[in-house]
């Protein structure tokens, strides 16, 4: 007779079986004393047998835990009642505790972060807010104190890892400063895309949050442009994408190995490299292997899978964009260009982003 004790914590799976072992020797023995049993007997000592081995299985999981606790389902959708990541949030073990994060998401807007998170959370050993807190970018919610951020962080054991994203910090001026003070030894993540198409996809999603408001957006070229031809740096997705800008407070801050630069582009075409560097960063084990990634054609990007865990994006993610002028596309390649060159010599990594 087997038992399959269940615990739920996070959204992985893990479920463990115990098996009872028969007795080898003096077999006999004790068969002949069974003769002297009633069924009645027999019957209660074996319901007996079944609650203590039940007994000592709920003792073993609960001084020991589980090091992947998680949920069992066949399939999980976004759209499903049952939302693990609020059980996550909500469930509280034995030993954890809401902690600070060891690592942050810090952008780029656009640039995969989402993906990035999901990504990583499939990683036994770390645990990520699901929400964007913007404390670090947000006056309001900084004067809070860091007390209420660690309340909005996971339960986590004390050998996980902590992960939260927003990715306003990257631009935000004061967020480096202020995340030092908070963990001067804190890792960092920034997945950055070529400039222009992050620049579009930004622009395609404010259009579509502005369409299902009807609210009207004016065309592409007569944001990203000003009357006299020249490039709108007032446009705020324009300032988002010129990296260089930004990567200089957060060095100025930190040492360059506390930052990890991703691809996000590379990633889009093959997750797996990018994750596993990103292992590395962290310090982690090896536990997340192509095996856990596949291809869904209908969405058209890469989805995560789990034991029996299948989940993709949502529908915001993976958007397409609108068709844009080549020759747009062009001048905005030649006016990033000298940024992402000062980017690359700063980061010590080549993108190879075109320039025409």
């Amino acid at each position: 007779m087997g038992l399959n004790p269940v615990s739920i914590f996070g959204d992985r799976v893990f479920c463990v079986t115990f098996l009872q072992h028969k007795a080898v020797n003096k077999q006999s023995a004790i068969t002949g004393t069974l003769w002297y049993l009633s069924k009645g007997r027999l019957y209660a000592l074996c319901v007996t047998a079944f609650i203590v081995s039940f007994c000592l299985v709920a003792h073993v999981l609960y001084v020991r835990y589980l090091n992947d606790p998680t949920l069992c389902l066949e399939n999980y959708h976004d759209d499903e009642p049952i939302n693990v990541d609020i059980l996550r949030e909500k469930l509280k073990l034995p030993e954890t505790k809401r902690r600070l994060p060891q690592c942050l998401i810090i952008g780029v807007r656009k640039g995969g972060t989402r993906a990035l998170l999901e990504f990583l959370n499939i990683h036994s050993m770390i645990q990520r807010s699901t929400d964007e807190i913007h404390f670090f970018d947000n006056e309001r919610k900084y004067s809070m104190g860091l007390e209420w951020y660690r309340q909005q962080m996971p339960y986590s054991f004390a050998d996980q890892i902590t992960v939260e994203k927003s990715p306003a910090y990257f631009i935000t001026e004061g967020a480096p400063e202020r995340i030092r003070a908070m963990n001067e030894s804190i890792r960092l993540l920034l997945i950055v895309r070529e400039p222009v198409t992050r620049l579009i996809s930004d622009y395609s999603q404010l259009a579509a949050n502005k369409a299902k408001k009807d609210k009207f957006i004016r065309p592409f070229q007569d944001l990203v442009f000003r009357e006299d031809g020249t490039v709108n740096t007032d446009y705020r997705a324009v300032r988002v994408s010129m990296y260089s800008l930004y990567i200089k407070m957060w060095l100025g801050v930190f040492q360059r190995d506390q930052i990890l630069i991703i691809n996000g582009d590379r990633m889009i075409r093959d997750p797996y490299p990018e994750i596993y560097k990103t292992e590395q960063f962290l310090g982690l084990e090896h536990r997340i292997g192509r095996e856990n990634f596949f291809y869904n054609k209908t969405k058209g990007f890469y989805c995560v899978r789990n034991y029996t865990v299948d989940k993709c994006l949502n529908e915001s993610k993976g958007r397409k964009h609108p068709p844009i002028d080549p020759e747009i596309i062009s001048k905005l390649r030649q006016f990033y260009a000298p940024f992402n060159r000062e980017f690359y010599s700063l980061v010590r990594q080549d993108f190879g982003w075109p320039e025409d």
